[in-house]
């Protein structure tokens, strides 16, 4: 079977094309005819600077949508043929990919395998970061780095369906500002992105943490009950800095590739700051029953219109490097996939 492998750390150009076997499933596993698979910034981060990746050669990819092609010792609740959407621990971009039957999703009514391709990590973070971290209230304000991308997409229409009374969003160019105004946004801020000197090793690039004014004052000098942050480094501390009294932070990732942040005492007590954390991937493994309730829970917003995430791009598996140089060029939006089968 193809797969796209990387035998060295580097720029788009390392994906390589190859021939491999086709793996099998152990116990509590599933193989599965992939159709789609999804592209994510950890991906990115994997090929350039080997984020969870535990040897190489490796091939990467977490989310795919695609068919049952045979079962493990002990798995039920699926069958051979059967259309779903499943998280991988890697492996996705391939014709074929092994994930744990915990995190494998029979497609609910109506979803086709093109759209399924874009839920399994995007649509259960942004269902988190709305309710099960987040636990925004209606009539609460938030505040979304990254708008446009494929979760802050998503963020923006799961908090307006939660009933907040303004959604606001950080991107870094305005052609992205109009795309997170169609998407449940209520105001978007421009704030241009600057290379990251975090990681010699780092492809990621960081907003400009110059926003926090333009927060206060959209919020008559309040500030937001709750902010969204995937970057780190000084995006993260403007986003504390960003909060009403008694709001809440939650950090989902380090794209700058910064020191991690540590925020206590001085930074939480005067205003009664929050700060928390969450992981799919990690939740995947700790939790995997939480995450598939998050999942249920979030799969079914899409069945009923409550959110969608566009395709805005799709590339076949051998162009998998094209797919990567379009997101570290930091001009996408939605959701980028591969098509596989």
């Amino acid at each position: 079977m193809r797969a796209v492998q990387v035998q060295e750390y580097g720029g788009p150009e390392v994906l390589r094309t190859v021939e491999t076997k086709v793996p099998e499933p152990g116990p509590g596993q599933v193989s599965v005819d992939v159709a789609y698979t999804g592209v994510n910034f950890a991906d990115l981060k994997a090929r350039g600077e080997g984020y969870r990746v535990p040897s190489l050669p490796f091939v990467p990819g977490l989310e795919v949508s695609g068919r049952v092609r045979a079962l493990g010792e002990g798995v039920s609740g699926v069958e051979v043929g059967q259309e779903v959407a499943a998280l991988t621990n890697g492996g996705a971009y391939a014709d074929v990919v092994v994930a744990d039957a915990t995190t494998v999703f029979p497609l609910p009514s109506g979803v086709d395998l093109r759209t399924a391709a874009t839920l399994p990590t995007v649509l259960p973070t942004a269902y988190a970061l709305v309710h099960a971290v987040g636990r925004l209230q209606p009539g609460e304000t938030v505040l979304v780095q990254g708008a446009a991308g494929g979760v802050g997409t998503a963020v923006g229409q799961l908090a307006k369906a939660a009933g907040a009374s303004g959604v606001f969003g950080v991107v870094s160019g305005a052609a992205k500002a109009k795309y997170a105004l169609d998407h449940g946004y209520d105001d978007v801020f421009v704030a241009p992105s600057t290379n990251s000197t975090a990681s010699t090793n780092s492809t990621a690039s960081t907003v400009s943490a110059g926003f926090v004014d333009e927060v206060r004052a959209t919020t008559g000098g309040r500030g937001v009950d709750l902010a969204l942050d995937p970057v780190g480094g000084e995006t993260f501390r403007a986003s504390l800095a960003s909060l009403a009294v008694f709001g809440r932070l939650v950090s989902f990732g380090n794209a700058s590739s910064a020191e991690p942040w540590r925020v206590g005492q001085p930074e939480l007590y005067p205003t009664g700051l929050s700060v928390s954390g969450f992981s799919i991937l990690t939740l995947a493994q700790t939790a995997p029953d939480a995450l598939r309730a998050l999942a249920e829970k979030a799969f079914a917003a899409v069945a009923e219109g409550v959110v969608s995430l566009p395709v805005t791009a799709e590339f076949p598996l051998e162009e998998a490097s094209e797919a990567h140089r379009l997101m570290g060029g930091r001009t996408s939006t939605g959701k980028l996939l591969l098509r596989v089968a």
